[in-house]
C-alpha cells in the first residue's frame, strides 16, 4: 500500500536516520519507537507529505487516502459540532446536493424528450453511488463515534470553538474515523483521553479496516494493537516483528549477540595484526605476512555497538514524617454556578496509601485536587490537613509559572531542597535534558519542555503528600520508568490523574473514579482492578436496562392499542366513511406498526447486551492475562471485533427503524411522547 525506500531526512548536521526502507501493507498496525526527539513524528509527516525527505521515495498507489493526527494545533471555529464531524462525509453529501438539484432541473423539461431521458439516467447512476456510501449509517454513525469520544448529545449543536485544546483533538480524531482512510497517522492520540475514552478508541482501532501507523507511549495501546515496531535510536532505524512488548526483549537480545559478535571480531583482528607486526620484517614470513594482510583488508566489520543511553535512577528526598491521616474532606459541597461538582462529599488519604483519580473530562477531577491540597475551599464542609503534612503538587499549569529569564539547571537548583540540589543535573537527564540543553532558557522550551522542569522542579521539594495530574502526557518510556520506580519507593501518600495504565498499575492500590453528576466511587484496587469491576457493574446495569426497556415498550404498546380502540369523530366524514378510515389505520397498525416496534423492542435489547459484552470483553483486553497470553489476546480480540461488527449492524438497523416507525405514526395521526 505505502513503499518507503532509502529514505534520510537530516536537520543541519544532524542525520534523524538515513537509508530507511519499509512497506505498510493493507490492514497492518505498525508502531514507532523511541525517545522523545528520535525522529517518530519527523517520519509521519513525510509519510504524511507535511515535510520533504533530504533523500528517499515515498510511494502509494494513485487514491490511496491517508488521514493524519498530530499531537497538538487543531483548532476548529465557526462550525457546530456535528457540521464539522459530518464534513468528514464530503462526497455522501455532495451526492445529496446533486440529485436533488437535477431531480429539480427535471421537472422542468419535457418527459417525452431525450434531455429529460438522460438526466433520469444520470440521476440514477448518482442514486447507486449514494447507495454505495450507505447515506442510512451516517448519521447513527456519526452519533456512535462522538459518544464513543466522550461528546454528548448537547455537545452536538456547540461551536467547536467552544471547546478546548483535548476535545478538539478529539473532534479531529471522530472526523479522521468517519472518513476511514486507507492508512491512518496518529501521533499521540491517547494523551487527552480519560480511560473509559481511551478503551473505546483502543477496540475500534483493532476493528479498522485501514492500515495504522501509531506513535504511543502507552504500552497497552502498542502491545494491544501493533503486530510490526520500527525503533528510532543513534541516527538509525530498525525493524522488529512484533508488539513493543516485543522490541523490548528482542531488542536487547540483539545488543547481545552484536557485542559478542563484534568482540569475537576484534579478538581475530588483534591476532592476525599482532602475527603481521610480529613477523613483518622476517624475509621468510613475508608471504605469510601478506597474506595475513590482504586477509585483514578483507574483512568486513562489524560496527561498534552503541552504548544505550544510561538508565538513571532517582529517589526521593527523605519526606518529613507525618500523622497517620494525611488528608480529608468532610461534607463537602462544591458549585460553579449552576453547576454542582460534590453534595456532601467525603473523603480522607492516610500515610502511605497511593491513589489513581480517574474519570471524563470535566468530572472534578482538578476541582478534586484543589480542594485536597487547599488551594480551593469547599462551599461548605469541612477541609482538613493531618499532622506535619508537607504537600507538591504537580499540574500543566505550573509550567506556565516558571521564569523565562532563567536556564533549566537555574530553575531546578532553585528549587531544590539542599539535600537534593546534588542531584538536580542527573534528575534533569532523566527528563530528557541532557548535556546543553540544561543551560536553555526557559523562555525558548516548548509546552512538554516547561512541564517536564516544572515536573523536576516538583519532585526535588521535600514533600510527603504528592499530587501529580497527568505527570506521564510529556514522558517517552524511560523518563517513565524512571519516575513509576521512585514513586513505587516513595514512602509517603500519593494521588495521581492519568489515564496511563500500565504507569499506573504497578503504582496504586486504590482508585477513585469520577462521573459526571455522581458521587466519586473508590474502588479499593488497581486500575486493572477497577476495569474489571466497573465492567461488571456496567453489565449489570445494562440487563437492568434492558428489561426496564422492555416493559416499558410492552405498556406503550399496550397503551397505543387501547387508545386506537376508543373512537373518535373525524369532522366533516361520515359514520360509514369513518369506519373505513378506521379499518384502515387498524390495519397499518396491525400490519406494519406493531411488527415494526416488535422488531425495535427486540433490537434494543440486543443491543444493550451487545454493549455489555463489548464491555466485558474491552476489560478482559486490560487484564495481565489475557495481554501476555497471544493466543487468548487473539481470541479476545476477535470476539471484541465480531461484538463491535454487530453493534453497527444494529445501530444502522435501529435508526432506518425509527424513521420507518416515525413516518408511520405521522401517517396515523399519533404524536411522538
Amino acid at each position: 500500500m505505502i513503499s518507503v525506500q532509502s529514505l534520510r531526512v537530516e536537520f543541519g548536521a544532524r542525520v534523524l536516520f538515513n537509508d530507511l526502507s519499509f512497506s505498510v501493507q493493507p490492514r497492518e498496525r505498525i508502531a514507532f519507537a523511541g525517545h522523545n526527539g528520535a525522529g517518530k513524528s519527523t517520519l509521519m509527516k513525510c509519510v504524511a507529505g507535511i515535510i520533504r525527505p533530504t533523500a528517499g521515495q515515498i510511494h502509494a498507489p494513485k487514491g490511496t487516502r491517508i488521514g493524519y493526527l498530530p499531537q497538538e494545533g487543531i483548532h476548529v471555529r465557526g462550525r457546530s459540532l456535528w457540521d464539522e464531524t459530518e464534513s468528514a462525509f464530503g462526497e455522501t453529501i455532495s451526492l445529496r446536493e446533486k440529485i436533488d438539484r437535477l431531480s429539480n432541473e427535471l421537472t422542468k423539461l419535457d418527459p417525452r424528450s431525450s434531455p429529460y431521458g438522460d438526466l433520469l439516467e444520470e440521476i440514477g447512476d448518482l442514486e447507486l453511488r449514494l447507495d454505495a456510501t450507505d447515506p442510512a449509517r451516517m448519521k447513527p454513525k456519526i452519533e456512535s463515534v462522538l459518544k464513543g469520544l466522550g461528546f454528548q448529545s448537547k455537545d452536538f449543536t456547540r461551536d467547536c470553538s467552544e471547546f478546548s485544546g483535548g476535545w478538539q483533538m478529539r473532534i479531529a480524531m471522530a472526523k479522521l474515523f468517519l472518513q476511514e482512510p486507507e492508512v491512518l497517522l496518529l501521533d499521540e492520540p491517547t494523551n487527552h483521553l480519560d480511560i473509559g475514552t481511551q478503551i473505546w478508541v483502543e477496540q475500534y482501532l483493532v476493528n479498522y479496516p485501514g492500515a495504522i501507523l501509531l506513535i504511543s507511549h502507552d504500552r497497552a495501546l502498542l502491545d494491544t494493537l501493533c503486530t510490526r515496531t520500527i525503533a528510532f535510536a543513534h541516527g538509525r532505524a530498525e525493524e522488529y516483528a512484533g508488539n513493543f512488548s516485543y522490541f523490548e526483549r528482542e531488542s536487547v537480545l540483539r545488543k547481545e549477540i552484536q557485542l559478542k559478535q563484534y568482540e569475537a571480531q576484534q579478538r581475530e583482528i588483534s591476532e592476525i595484526q599482532r602475527f603481521i607486526d610480529r613477523f613483518r620484517a622476517s624475509a621468510n614470513k613475508a608471504t605469510l605476512v601478506q597474506s595475513r594482510i590482504k586477509m585483514l583488508a578483507k574483512i568486513e566489520r562489524i560496527p561498534q555497538p552503541e552504548r544505550d543511553d544510561a538508565v538513571m535512577n532517582f529517589k526521593f528526598p527523605p519526606p518529613p514524617n507525618s500523622g497517620h491521616m494525611v488528608a480529608k474532606l468532610e461534607g463537602v459541597h462544591k458549585a460553579y454556578g449552576p453547576i454542582n461538582i460534590f453534595r456532601g462529599f467525603d473523603f480522607e488519604i492516610n500515610k502511605g496509601e497511593k491513589f489513581a483519580i480517574v474519570g471524563p473530562n470535566g468530572a472534578g477531577k482538578s476541582t478534586f485536587c484543589r480542594l485536597i491540597t487547599g488551594q480551593e475551599a469547599p462551599d461548605t464542609g469541612e477541609h482538613a490537613f493531618g499532622h506535619k503534612v508537607a504537600t507538591s503538587f504537580f499540574s500543566q499549569n505550573h509550567a506556565d509559572e516558571l521564569d523565562p529569564n532563567l536556564t533549566v539547571l537555574e530553575t531546578v537548583e532553585a528549587a531544590a531542597s539542599r539535600e537534593a540540589a546534588p542531584h538536580a543535573r542527573n534528575l534533569l537527564g532523566c527528563f530528557l535534558f541532557r548535556g546543553d540543553d540544561v543551560f536553555k532558557k526557559i523562555g525558548v522550551l516548548s509546552g512538554g519542555e516547561r512541564s517536564r522542569v516544572a515536573l523536576v522542579c516538583m519532585l526535588l521539594r521535600p514533600a510527603n503528600f504528592l499530587i501529580l495530574d497527568e505527570p506521564t502526557n510529556h514522558l517517552d518510556m524511560q523518563s517513565q520508568d524512571v519516575l513509576q520506580r521512585a514513586l513505587i519507593d516513595y514512602p509517603g501518600s500519593v494521588m495521581i490523574v492519568s489515564h496511563n495504565r500500565n504507569f499506573l498499575d504497578p503504582l496504586v492500590t486504590k482508585t477513585l473514579e469520577f462521573r459526571p453528576g455522581e458521587q466519586p466511587v473508590l474502588y479499593a484496587g488497581n486500575i486493572t482492578y477497577y476495569l474489571e469491576k466497573s465492567a461488571e457493574d456496567a453489565a449489570k446495569a445494562a440487563g437492568i436496562v434492558s428489561s426496564n426497556k422492555a416493559a416499558a415498550a410492552a405498556a406503550a404498546s399496550s397503551g397505543s392499542s387501547s387508545s386506537g380502540s376508543a373512537r373518535q369523530s373525524i369532522p366533516g366524514v361520515n359514520r360509514k366513511e369513518q369506519r373505513r378510515i378506521e379499518a384502515e389505520q387498524r390495519e397499518i397498525r396491525s400490519k406494519v406498526l406493531r411488527p415494526l416496534e416488535n422488531e425495535l423492542e427486540t433490537l434494543e435489547a440486543k443491543i444493550a447486551e451487545l454493549e455489555a459484552s463489548q464491555v466485558k470483553l474491552t476489560a478482559d483486553l486490560a487484564t495481565e492475562e489475557v495481554s501476555s497470553d497471544p493466543d487468548q489476546l487473539r481470541q479476545v480480540t476477535n470476539a471484541v471485533g465480531k461484538v463491535t461488527h454487530s453493534l453497527e449492524t444494529c445501530y444502522s438497523r435501529w435508526g432506518v427503524l425509527s424513521d420507518e416507525i416515525e413516518k408511520v405514526k405521522a401517517k396515523l395521526g399519533i404524536s411522538e411522547g
